[in-house]
């Protein structure tokens, strides 16, 4: 079977090894284009581009896929199929009816739950106890397409959004290979989507991991997991923006103290009261330093029990 590959992060780079290990005939790697990247602007490659350079393959890297120039190679190219996976830009119609067997995309979700742009970290902020990888067919729109496999995966209480995106990057990538097998086969039938569980998760903004200490101790706790390692969790101390790497439910009673109060220093780290409960924060990092435990910090920075943590930045 020809592919022609379309992927741009990390998440994408197992899918591809997955398709050259297999057999598949690759036949060329289109990813978005070199950016400048860092405080030194240098221009950086994707994670895509390095894995298809290294393995020899031809890489396009288009500004818009949908310009006819680019329709026009990938036509010349003739793939059977063409594998989307978090590439980046939205499909035009004019590629979706190229390939004989279609666009087939991996989402890191169980559609139609978790449509957009930032399902794993949504999931672990809403609690859930499970996600897993969705194959489907493209459409015009965005993750509504007819669906072709699924797997579920179960998310671990210790899981952050950066080590579930290894899990499900992984299960993507087996997932891709069965389906396209037997789409080969002719023994795979597309399954629309239910629109009525239809559930959405939008990109994260950068104060998408501000603490809100009002909300229950769980929640925090979760929200932790759900944006590390971007954008990242963080509060205010003393005005200081203190990040949030690490933070666990807390057995202290929070006895009617106001959500933000620190109530103790424990063993493991900073024990705060929420809108429900209380959790200890276990690493954090203040601001031009490296990372440490809350035990650390709160010695290095004598805490005092009773100080409110959140409200605004120091402008001084």
């Amino acid at each position: 079977m020809r592919i022609a590959f379309m992927g741009t992060p990390e998440f994408a780079v197992p899918s591809l090894k997955r398709l050259i290990d297999g057999g598949f005939a690759v036949e060329a790697v289109v990813t978005q284009p070199d950016r400048r990247r860092g405080r030194g602007h240098r221009v950086s490659f994707s994670p895509v581009k390095e894995a298809a350079l290294e393995a020899g393959l031809s890489v396009l890297q288009p500004e818009k896929v949908a310009d006819e120039s680019f329709v026009e190679l990938l036509r010349e190219l003739n793939p059977d199929a063409i594998v989307v996976v978090a590439f980046g830009q939205l499909i035009p119609p004019a590629i979706l009816e190229l390939p004989r067997y279609g666009c087939i995309n991996v989402h890191a979700s169980l559609l139609p739950r978790y449509r957009g742009a930032a399902p794993i970290q949504q999931a672990i902020i809403d609690g859930c106890s499970a996600t897993g990888v969705t194959t489907m067919l493209l459409d015009e729109g965005w993750d509504t397409g007819d669906i072709l496999l699924q797997r579920q995966v179960p998310i671990q209480p210790e899981d952050t959004a950066g080590s579930l995106e290894v899990k499900l990057a992984e299960e993507g990538a087996d997932l891709l290979t069965e389906t396209l097998s037997r789409l080969a086969e002719g023994g795979l039938k597309p399954a629309p989507q239910d629109e009525s569980q239809a559930t959405y998760a939008y990109k994260l903004s950068k104060t998408a991991g501000e603490v809100r200490w009002q909300a229950a101790a769980r929640q925090i706790v979760d929200l932790v997991r759900g944006v590390n390692p971007w954008p990242g969790a963080y509060t205010y101390h003393r005005g200081q923006l203190l990040r949030v790497w690490e933070a666990a439910l807390a057995e202290l009673e929070a006895d009617g103290a106001k959500p933000g109060t620190i109530l103790a220093v424990g063993e493991d780290g900073i024990i705060v009261a929420c809108g429900t409960g209380s959790v200890s924060l276990n690493l954090v990092q203040p601001p031009n330093r490296p990372r440490m435990g809350g035990r650390d910090y709160a010695n290095g920075y004598r805490v005092d029990l009773g100080e409110m943590l959140g409200g605004a930045p120091c402008n001084g």
